[in-house]
């Protein structure tokens, strides 16, 4: 777990040569952008990294650094950042914590102000490099918990702990019994009270807790215990790449004239996967699903799908659909956002950060809550101290479709709250 230090003092700028700045988005060159006076103000230098080609489909998620380099081009075609040229470099995660270092510490070398809209999960490996150059972690996609310690990580969703307790409100509404399928892990071991917190609210019995072994092949064991334990109620299931191994094994066993409803949440189960899966002919049809953010449909993402058409030339990696996408699109729009309130002709990891700890705010087009990252604004629980957006949204497949089960966001603050007192 990540310490509570005083952010370290600003480095050195150094401009990027075009040698220097291989793997950088460089849209002119080495020569002006269009749209920015004449080197009037700085570039600005950031790092997105995720896994890629791990061998793991649901790990990699390549597009998020193509989401960032194409943000990278259709800011620099407006003009840059308030002035500042992006200069956008990635770097492949490969799923491991040497690999997360490995990124980190050259986000370091190459005078990064910020690592944006990342993936991994190997939150200690690199959290202890960028908090040793004092450089931000904005918008991570929450997959480790270290994200949501570091005073350095500026997260715009509230991670896995925020899905889970707003599952455990969704299927409140519908369900009277609750079977949770869960990594039988450190990681699992926090999910029951995070439901069961949510649940007990509405005064419905807590979940039945079925541990799960990671990286099985079959769940035939598993799905029985929570077919029978459901009886007619819902079976959640939080598996992550194995969800859909685990509801392979619901189906089979499950009887033709059955009643439970089946859910999840997001990154456990979301459209790219439905579509694989039959669309309409999906075993996911009817699912209930906890999200971070507005189903992919709606309309605050115009914005971004006109600059996917428009910018990322046809790279059939960044899908619209797919909340690393969507969490990278909002995680650059906080950064520009930030970075026009500095309005400053140089921008450095270390004023950025003092930015954002002053509260800067980041109005994201309707699509998160407005985020600031003050003190004030952070949740304040012992488990999640660096969490400022405790809002979930309740989606439900229909036609094949995620599509908004309920109109807008539900705060589940108060239940992290409580899940942290039931553990």
């Amino acid at each position: 777990m990540t310490g509570w230090r005083r952010l370290t003092s600003p480095r050195p700028y150094k401009v990027l040569t075009c040698t220097a700045a291989a793997g950088a988005l460089l849209i002119s060159g080495c020569g002006v952008i269009p749209g920015v006076s004449g080197g009037s103000r700085e570039p600005v230098t950031v790092m997105t990294w995720a896994p890629d080609a791990t061998g793991a489909d649901s790990v990699n998620m390549a597009g998020m650094p193509a989401m960032a380099r194409t943000y990278g081009r259709w800011i620099n075609e407006q003009g840059g950042i308030d002035g500042h040229e992006l200069r956008v470099i990635t770097c492949n995660e490969d799923d491991t914590s040497r690999g997360a270092a490995k990124c980190a510490r050259r986000a370091v070398d190459e005078n990064a102000v910020a690592v944006v809209g990342s993936y991994s999960r190997h939150g200690r490996s690199f959290l202890a490099p960028l908090e040793a150059a004092g450089i931000p972690y904005i918008g991570g996609y929450g997959a480790s918990a270290d994200e949501f310690v570091s005073y350095l990580s500026y997260p715009v969703n509230g991670g896995q702990s925020a899905l889970l307790a707003g599952n455990g409100q969704q299927l409140a509404a519908t369900c009277d019994k609750v079977s949770l399928v869960r990594p039988d892990s450190l990681v699992g071991d926090g999910m029951p009270s995070l439901v069961d917190s949510s649940l007990s609210k509405a005064d419905r019995p807590a979940s039945y807790d079925i541990r799960a072994p990671e990286g099985a092949t079959s769940y035939d064991s598993q799905a029985s215990k929570a077919l029978q334990q459901a009886d007619d109620g819902c079976v959640t299931a939080v598996l992550g790449e194995r969800t859909e191994t685990f509801f392979d094994s619901f189906r089979r066993l499950e009887p033709e004239d059955s009643e439970v409803r089946i859910s999840s949440v997001l990154g456990s189960i979301g459209q790219p996967l439905i579509d694989r899966t039959g669309g309409r002919n999906s075993p996911f049809e009817g699912a209930y699903v906890t999200g971070w953010y507005p189903d992919s449909g709606d309309a605050r993402w115009a914005e971004m799908r006109g600059v996917i058409e428009k910018y990322a030339f046809g790279d059939n990696r960044i899908d619209p659909e797919d909340t690393g996408v969507q969490t990278t699109w909002i995680a650059y729009t906080a950064l520009r956002k930030v970075v026009e309130a500095m309005d400053r002709p140089e921008i450095t990891a270390s004023s950025l950060a003092v930015a954002l700890n002053r509260g800067a705010e980041v109005d994201t087009g309707g699509l998160t809550p407005v985020l600031r990252w003050r003190w004030a604004d952070t949740i304040g629980s012992p488990g999640y101290p660096r969490i400022v957006n405790g809002q979930v949204t309740f989606q439900v497949v229909r036609e094949g479709r995620l599509v908004a089960q309920k109109k807008g966001f539900v705060d589940v603050t108060e239940t992290l709250m409580d899940a942290r007192r039931m553990v």
